[in-house]
């Protein structure tokens, strides 16, 4: 997959041997129809639904933020427009009795979504810049008070449906959660499928060069406002189909999607997982939807937890998780790793150990300041202790500060050593 910021970079992309472009596709299908059979709890099954979702939703988000450099706090509302249709389409349908399967309506909610992506788009993509955030904010605020008053189309802010009620497709009524994960990783799989193609047409070239400069591109003959346009409507039909996917899974469409609180997440997984690469919102996705579900269970501050990643993501890691990933392809085509073994293991080791210290204390200030009467009694990292005692705090605040201390003298090593890589 090519870094969406380098055209040049894709340009070369061509020449790639077919069979080395197809070898991630096959693996990423293998693993999607094989893992449930590994996996086969029903919250797991249902874990991995969401991620699902969550990938297209972010690399829809890339499309505008990463390919054509727009920045919008609305993305969200195209989401939300797409479960809402989903949801009233599946209803109508079944009180109708016409014979359109499950697996197509996605194909509705992302229709649907992107025409109101095509009435936006017509006046919010004019300008660019500060210009089009501020109006995007203003969108979805208006959007989201909206959803509250209009009954015809939101209810209210939420409409529930029954999918298992529709017309069989080749049997299958949808009735358990691994039938539902098969549909939406079909449409997983030709939703990153076509995205993925959409960057390599001329089209998302020239969104690339009218990211980095519309002057140019202007000059070139090429409009900078249609081609983000473009994006823009096609970005807010694959959030639609997401949306749609979403409606379907857990059988409501709700006015949350719509609100400014889900662009800002989507904003987040984009930026965590890296936006200057077209995989690095699938990486995103994956991380917080692993850190909310799973680190939910665990602990009431994951939330926390998750604005310090993004934060020190953001201030020391700006390319994101998949620029973390290219660092280390140089040094594993030098075979570099083995020298850089030992510094990382003298520092990331540390690092690790520090944090997980400060969260021990972080959890014990939160346990501390919420507990009822009488119940000095924690259980962290699955040991149970009591927080009266002084020895907890003790041994937390050594471990934050003894790690911490130690990645931060080692540290300089560490950078020593990638910089005479780079040489």
């Amino acid at each position: 997959m090519t870094k969406s910021g380098n055209v040049s970079h894709g340009a070369e992309s061509a020449f790639v041997p077919l069979w080395k472009t197809l070898v991630p596709w096959t693996v990423a299908v293998v693993i999607l129809v094989f893992l449930p059979h590994v996996l086969a709890a029903n919250s797991t099954i249902t874990i991995m639904s969401q991620m699902a979702i969550t990938i297209i939703f972010a690399l829809s988000y890339n499309m505008l933020l990463g390919q054509a450099g727009m920045l919008s706090f609305g993305h969200a509302i195209y989401l939300g427009f797409g479960g809402f249709m989903c949801i009233h389409v599946m209803n109508h349908l079944q009180a109708a009795g016409i014979p359109i399967p499950l697996p197509f309506l996605p194909l509705f909610a992302g229709l649907f979504s992107m025409a109101m992506a095509m009435v936006i788009g017509s006046f919010s993509t004019r300008r660019s810049g500060v210009v089009f955030a501020m109006i995007s904010l203003g969108v979805v605020e208006l959007v989201t008070t909206y959803s509250i008053i209009g009954y015809s189309f939101f209810q209210g802010g939420g409409v529930g449906g029954d999918r298992t009620l529709g017309v069989p497709f080749f049997g299958v009524e949808f009735l358990r959660q691994i039938e539902i994960y098969y549909l939406i990783s079909f449409w997983l799989v030709l939703c990153v499928g076509l995205m993925y193609l959409f960057t390599q047409t001329p089209m998302g070239r020239m969104a690339n060069a009218v990211r980095d400069n519309p002057e140019r591109a202007e000059f070139l003959g090429y409009s900078a406002r249609w081609v983000r346009f473009i994006s823009f409507c096609a970005a807010g039909f694959f959030a639609g189909v997401a949306g749609g996917l979403f409606a379907l899974n857990y059988e409501l469409a709700t006015a949350e999607n719509l609100s400014v609180q889900a662009s800002g997440t989507i904003l987040m997984i984009a930026f965590l997982g890296g936006v200057g690469f077209f995989y690095g919102p699938i990486l995103g996705a994956i991380v917080f939807t692993l850190l909310q579900t799973v680190l939910s269970l665990h602990t009431d501050l994951w939330q926390l937890y998750v604005g310090v990643l993004f934060l020190a993501t953001v201030m020391f890691f700006p390319s994101g998780l998949a620029g973390v990933l290219m660092m280390h392809i140089s040094a594993v085509r030098t075979h570099g790793v083995n020298s850089l073994r030992g510094p990382y293991l003298k520092t990331v080791g540390p690092a690790v150990i520090g944090t997980l210290g400060v969260c021990a204390l972080v959890e014990l200030i939160f346990h501390s300041r919420h507990i009822a009467r009488g119940g000095q009694e924690m259980t962290l990292f699955w040991i149970t202790f009591q927080t009266a005692t002084p020895a907890p705090w003790l041994i937390a605040a050594v471990i934050a500060i003894g790690g911490i201390w130690t990645a931060k003298r080692t540290a300089p090593d560490l950078l020593q050593r990638w910089q005479a890589k780079q040489h």
